[in-house]
Order: C-alpha cells, then structure tokens, then sequence
C-alpha cells in the first residue's frame, strides 16, 4: 500500500484511452478535411447572372420562345434563338442576339416593329412600352401633339410606325430625332430601324433574364 504524505493528494488516475497529459483529438469538421477551408459563395451578382442564362437554357422550346417574342415580336429571331441554346454565359447570348439579327430580312423586321405602338400614344399600362416611353407621356402637350403630327407623316413616308428606344429620352428627344428622320430617304430609315430594334431588344433581353 502506498503511504501518502501529510498534506499529499492522491494521483488522479489517467483518463481512459488518454495518456497523461495529452488532449483529446478533435474530431474534423463534417465534410471538410484537415486544414481545408469552406468553399466561398459566389460573388454577389455573378450567381444570378449564371442561373438566369442556365434557367434559358433549359426553359422548353415554346416557353423560351415565347419570352423572346415578347422582347422582339419576330418569329424568326426569336426561333433562331431558341436554336442556339445552350449559351454559356451572358456575353455569348449578347453575341447571339447580334448574329440573329443581322440574319433578319426586312419583313422579318416589319413584322417585329407592328407590336410596338407609335411614340406619344398611351400604351397600356404597366407594360413594357409605358416604361419605356414615359418621357414621351410625360411632354407638354404642344410636344404630344408634334408628336402625333409627326407619327402620321412619317407613317405616310415610311409605311410603318416611327420606331426609336426610347429608353432615357424626353418627349423633345423623341420629336426631335423623328423630325430629323423624316429626311432620310427609305433606305437610310431602314438602316436606322434596324438597330432601334436591335438596341430595344437587347434591353428587353437583360431586363428579361436579369443581367
């Protein structure tokens, strides 16, 4: 028997499966090895980018043809968009865009530029045209009435509405940049109603898959 002196305590017997003196291992965290760190999200706006162009991707044929109708009403362009899926990031959709449309003939062009309402008419609101074209509905009234002055002389002229993004303008903008259009000969306006709709398109676009 072991003799303890005055004022001694007695040893503490070692923790089971413990030498003395070391600390128990700590388990590692689920999932995640030995001195390796968790995976970062993704930047803020990167992700959405990414998924809305994937949730294009994989949209059926008629659903994703039917969004892109309602950003260019031309069957053609929104077809041949559709054909081109998958599109792996939002830069190479953009690209896509451009090559579709340079593939458009003039019909399919009038055809997309009927569903737009002329410049300075109330369109119904909340839709995407009243947004667009609200510089236009809030002008003077001596600007909406030019407006509608010029509408039907450029209608005369060309044979279809006056087209512009107006995204950004002011009613005045707008009058002015129809007046000044009334000069080109038919041609020349085709060239400007191209890339009106295609600068309308691509707005339509972004706002529509959220880049």
């Amino acid at each position: 028997m072991t003799v303890l002196a005055r004022g001694d305590d007695p040893p503490r017997p070692p923790r089971e499966g413990i030498a003395g003196g070391d600390d128990p291992p700590r388990p590692p965290r689920e999932g995640i090895a030995r001195g390796d760190h968790p995976p970062r999200p993704p930047r803020e706006g990167t992700g959405v980018r990414r998924g809305a162009v994937e949730d294009f991707n994989a949209a059926a044929a008629r659903d994703a043809e039917r969004d892109v109708l309602a950003c260019c009403a031309s069957p053609q362009f929104a077809k041949a968009m559709v054909a081109g899926r998958p599109y792996r990031e939002a830069a190479e959709l953009q690209a896509a865009i451009g090559t579709a449309f340079a593939a458009l003939s003039w019909d399919d062009v009038a055809e997309a530029i009927r569903a737009h309402p002329r410049i300075g008419e109330r369109p119904p609101a909340g839709g995407r045209a009243a947004a667009e074209q609200s510089g236009a509905a809030h002008a003077s009234d001596q600007v909406r009435r030019d407006l509608a002055a010029g509408n039907l002389a450029y209608e005369e002229r060309f044979g279809h509405v006056f087209l512009i993004c107006a995204t950004g303008l002011s009613g005045q903008d707008m009058l002015d940049q129809l007046q000044a259009r009334l000069g080109n000969d038919v041609q020349a306006e085709r060239a400007v109603v191209r890339r009106e709709l295609l600068k309308i398109t691509r707005l339509r676009m972004k706002k529509l898959l959220g880049l």
